[in-house]
């Protein structure tokens, strides 16, 4: 297998990448993102223009699904959180007295053009903020089974449940095969 290109500038999962999927080199390019509450459309998008630098590339679209808001912000969480903040997210869920949450990461990867589609879940509840580590939502989202937010944990607890590394898995079983 030739070499994968990640097209990220978050040093934090492409850390996570490597430590999963080996030799993976991060792709830094100010790639335009279209907003939409379709990963896999958002993802596309982004590969395509990826596609023009590298053949073998992969892109993660993350979303934070509020049960009480039927999925929403989904995708859109980087604006909900600019917009409202975590403990506005907690207090809407407080709310609708519904704190339930998936986690889901949908990865694209390309190879020569065509391109597969890996998705990775964690179901878990808004909580108060706890915490300061860690990636946007993480101070507001505990883990089903667990009583600490993904904040709290270490980077190797919170690596070993994500819904990033569940996606990364199925990529790399996908990789072994071909």
């Amino acid at each position: 297998m030739k070499k994968l290109y990640f097209v990220t500038g978050n040093e934090n999962k492409l850390r996570e990448a490597q430590k999963i999927l080996g030799d993976v080199e991060g792709l830094k390019s100010d790639l335009p993102e279209i907003q939409d509450m379709d990963s896999q459309k958002i993802i596309e998008a982004k590969l395509k223009e990826a596609m023009k630098i590298h053949p073998n590339v992969f892109a993660e679209d993350v979303s934070f699904e509020l049960e009480c808001m039927k999925g929403f912000p989904g995708p859109l969480i980087k604006w909900m959180l600019q917009s409202v903040g975590r403990r506005g997210i907690y207090d809407i869920c407080r709310l609708h007295d519904n704190y339930n949450v998936t986690a889901r990461a949908v990865i694209g990867l390309s190879l020569k053009g065509k391109i597969t589609y890996f998705e990775g879940e964690i179901k878990g509840k808004v909580c108060p903020p706890k915490g300061e580590s860690g990636f946007g939502w993480d101070p507001i989202f505990m883990p089903e089974g667990f009583t600490k937010s993904f904040a709290e944990m270490t980077e190797t607890e919170k690596n070993k449940i994500s819904h990033r590394r569940k996606a990364l898995e199925k990529m790399k079983e996908f990789l072994n095969d071909k």
